[in-house]
């Protein structure tokens, strides 16, 4: 669980508001990076391990790869970490990469802005604690340039960055901006 200190010091290294990084942790994963087995949250992408494959699996195993997104394929929770055991059996690396990890819902793929010199030093992070997700996902925003998309509040900015530009059909931009509100950001 992460403590105000954790927070206070990402919101410091990014130079931004408390309200600010709660409101990503709360849409991410509703404030928690772990599932209650002690496992970290995560989804695992199965249009992204087909393409990490080469489009391999798609016809052999549809409900882990996919040519498109789909998400009929989501089963959530615990059961996530049954599809990830599935790809991780044909492909351990694409896999892996193919999954959003923690609090923060980083892709496995982004291990290198997030931080992490390889895959697994990233994974081992992400069933270590809620801190290194916390970190990891100020590495991150730092290296992707969306700090100040974050400090400043730009909702659509950000979330089109963070998400890509799906992120309007799931109205992330409106959740984060709600989310922010809720935990006490106020416009100046």
């Amino acid at each position: 669980m992460l403590s105000h200190a954790d927070f206070v010091d990402a919101a410091e290294r990014l130079r931004c508001d408390l309200p600010a990084i709660k409101a990503v942790a709360e849409v991410e994963s509703s404030g928690s990076g772990f599932l209650t087995d002690g496992r970290p949250r995560i989804l695992f992408e199965a249009h992204i391990f087909s393409r990490l494959t080469d489009h391999r699996y798609d016809a052999s195993h549809p409900a882990i790869s996919a040519p498109s997104w789909n998400r009929s394929l989501y089963r959530g929770g615990a059961a996530e970490h049954d599809r990830l055991g599935q790809a991780c059996s044909l492909n351990r690396g694409a896999g892996l990469k193919s999954t959003s990890w923690g609090m923060f819902q980083i892709m496995g793929f982004n291990y290198a802005a997030a931080g992490f010199s390889d895959i697994q030093a990233f994974i081992n992070a992400m069933y270590r604690s809620e801190r290194d997700h916390l970190m990891a996902f100020a590495n991150f925003i730092m290296s992707t340039k969306l700090d100040d998309e974050l400090r400043t509040h730009r909702w659509q900015a950000f979330a089109h960055g963070y998400n890509g530009p799906g992120y309007a059909q799931n109205r992330y931009d409106i959740k984060l901006a709600k989310a922010w509100e809720m935990y006490g950001g106020t416009s100046a």
